[in-house]
C-alpha cells in the first residue's frame, strides 16, 4: 500500500477550512497594507539557493532537495520564498516600478528536515516582501502587519522577538570578537558548533543543544557592535513598534537561519516551547538583491509556516468557519424521477442554491438519512405522482413537515425559505 512520503502529509477536507480560514484572513491583511501576489516556481537553478542563503548553511549542506534535468541544469525544489522574489525582481525589472515593491506568496517549501510535529520535508508558507525603502518604519510595517495577521486569526499570547545583526559595515567586526569569544571554548559545544565556527559563527548564537546554552547565553552581544547608521535604525524600528502598541523582547541571540540578513530580524513565537515554538519571522536583507546581479536594493520581509499557524489554532481552540454544505437534498423514486432530478439540481445549482443528489437508486429512507447525514436544511421528493402532477414536495428536515410545490416555482419558493 503505498502512502504519502515520510515529512509530507495530506490536506484532508476536514481540514481545509482552517487552510482557506488563513488564506483568506493573510489576503485580507494584504489588501489593507498594499500588497499584491507574485507566484515563482516550484523549482529554481540551484545556485539560486547557495548565493542567498549561504553555502555553510545547514540548509544548503543538508536541507535541500537537489537534483539535474534531463538538460543538465542542477534545480533545486523552493527550500524559501524570498530568493525567488528576489529574483523574479530583477528578472522583470521591477525597480522600474514606484518604490518599495509590495509582493506577497503562498508557496510549498521543502526541506529535508527530521519530521515532528510543526515541521515538515514539505511544509507551506505565507510570505510577503516590501522591496526598496531602507526606511526603519517599514521594518515595522511589516512586523504590524504580521501582528495583525495573527490577531485576526484570534491567536493570543505570542511574543515578538527582536534583535539588529548589523550590516556589512560593522558585522566583520562583531564575529571577529566572537569567534576570540568562542576558540576558547570550543571543547564545551556541541560537534555542529565547532563547525559553525568555521563557516558560519554567527549561527553559534542560535544553537538549541543544551551543552552550547551557557557559552552562547554569555558570548558578546550584537547591539554592541552595532555601527550609528545601524544603532538609529534599531532605535528607530523600537520606537515606532512602541507607536503601533506592540510590545516587544530584545533578544541578543536571535540571528534566524539565512546568511542574507542584515540589521533587522524578528520572530513571532506562542507560549509553548519546542522546535515548532516559532510561528512566523523574518528581517531585513538588504544586500541581497545586488548578491543576486540587481542594483543596491533595501528590502524587508516575512513568512510565516500554514501547518505551524493551524497548529496553533487548534491548541487555543479557535474554530474557523465552517464551509456551508448544500442546504438542499434532492430524493427521486423510480428511472423517470431520477431523470428530472438531474435537471432541478442543475436549475438550483444556477440560481445560486447548493443541492445534493441521491444516486444509486436507494430507498426512500435511505436517502433521508443520507440528506440529514449531509446536514441539509431540505429535501426535495420526486416519484411518479410527482411528476404527474407536476409537483415537488419539499420537506423541512428540521421539523418534519413537508409540502407540495409546483415545479416552475421550487426556485423562487426555496429562496423564501433560506431567507426566513
Amino acid at each position: 500500500m503505498f502512502k504519502a512520503p515520510r515529512g509530507a502529509a495530506d490536506v484532508l477536507p476536514s481540514e481545509q477550512r482552517y487552510w482557506r480560514y488563513i488564506e483568506s484572513n493573510a489576503v485580507a491583511q494584504c489588501s489593507l497594507y498594499g500588497y499584491h501576489r507574485i507566484d515563482t516556481p516550484i523549482f529554481e537553478d540551484a545556485g539560486l539557493f547557495v548565493r542567498t542563503i549561504g553555502q555553510g548553511t545547514d540548509i544548503v549542506e543538508k536541507e535541500t532537495y537537489t537534483f539535474q534535468d534531463r538538460g543538465e541544469s542542477l534545480l533545486t525544489l523552493r527550500p524559501e520564498g524570498t530568493a525567488p522574489v528576489c529574483r523574479a525582481y530583477i528578472e522583470h525589472g521591477m525597480h522600474n516600478q514606484p518604490q518599495p515593491v509590495k509582493l506577497y506568496y503562498f508557496s510549498s517549501i521543502f526541506r529535508y528536515e527530521r519530521p515532528q510535529s510543526g515541521r515538515y520535508r514539505e511544509h507551506h508558507q505565507f510570505g510577503y516582501e516590501a522591496i526598496g525603502e531602507a526606511d526603519p518604519a517599514l521594518d515595522a510595517e511589516v512586523i504590524d502587519m504580521a501582528w495583525q495577521l495573527y490577531g485576526s486569526l484570534g491567536l493570543t499570547g505570542l511574543s515578538l522577538v527582536l534583535n539588529s545583526i548589523g550590516c556589512r559595515e560593522c558585522r566583520p567586526r562583531y564575529l571577529e570578537t566572537l569567534k576570540r569569544y568562542y576558540s576558547e571554548h570550543l571543547p564545551q559545544v556541541c560537534p555542529d558548533c565547532r563547525v559553525r565556527y568555521e563557516k558560519n559563527p554567527l549561527r553559534l548564537l542560535d544553537c538549541k543543544q543544551e551543552s552550547c546554552q551557557p557559552v552562547a547565553g554569555a558570548a558578546p552581544r550584537t547591539a554592541d557592535y552595532l555601527c550609528a547608521e545601524c544603532s538609529n535604525h534599531f532605535a528607530s524600528l523600537q520606537k515606532y513598534l512602541g507607536a503601533l502598541g506592540i510590545a516587544l523582547q530584545v533578544n541578543h541571540r536571535l540571528v534566524r537561519g539565512l546568511d542574507y540578513y542584515t540589521r533587522t530580524v524578528f520572530e513571532v513565537q506562542p507560549q509553548e516551547e519546542g522546535a515548532q515554538s516559532t510561528i512566523g519571522g523574518g528581517g531585513r536583507y538588504d544586500g541581497l538583491i545586488q548578491e543576486l546581479g540587481g542594483q543596491p536594493t533595501p528590502a524587508v520581509g516575512f513568512a510565516t509556516g500554514i501547518e505551524r499557524i493551524v497548529l496553533n489554532l487548534k491548541r487555543q481552540n479557535v474554530e474557523p468557519p465552517r464551509t456551508p454544505s448544500p442546504s438542499v437534498f434532492i430524493a427521486s423514486l423510480g428511472e423517470a424521477a431520477r431523470s428530472e432530478s438531474v435537471g432541478i439540481a442543475g436549475a438550483l445549482r444556477k440560481s445560486g442554491i447548493g443541492a445534493l443528489q441521491g444516486l444509486g437508486g436507494k430507498s426512500l429512507k435511505a436517502q433521508l438519512r443520507q440528506a440529514d447525514a449531509w446536514g441539509a436544511s431540505f429535501t426535495i421528493i420526486l416519484g411518479d405522482d410527482e411528476l404527474r402532477q407536476g409537483v415537488v414536495l419539499i420537506r423541512d428536515m428540521k421539523g418534519g413537515e413537508q409540502r407540495s410545490v409546483p415545479k416552475d416555482k421550487l426556485v423562487a419558493e426555496l429562496g423564501q425559505l433560506k431567507m426566513a
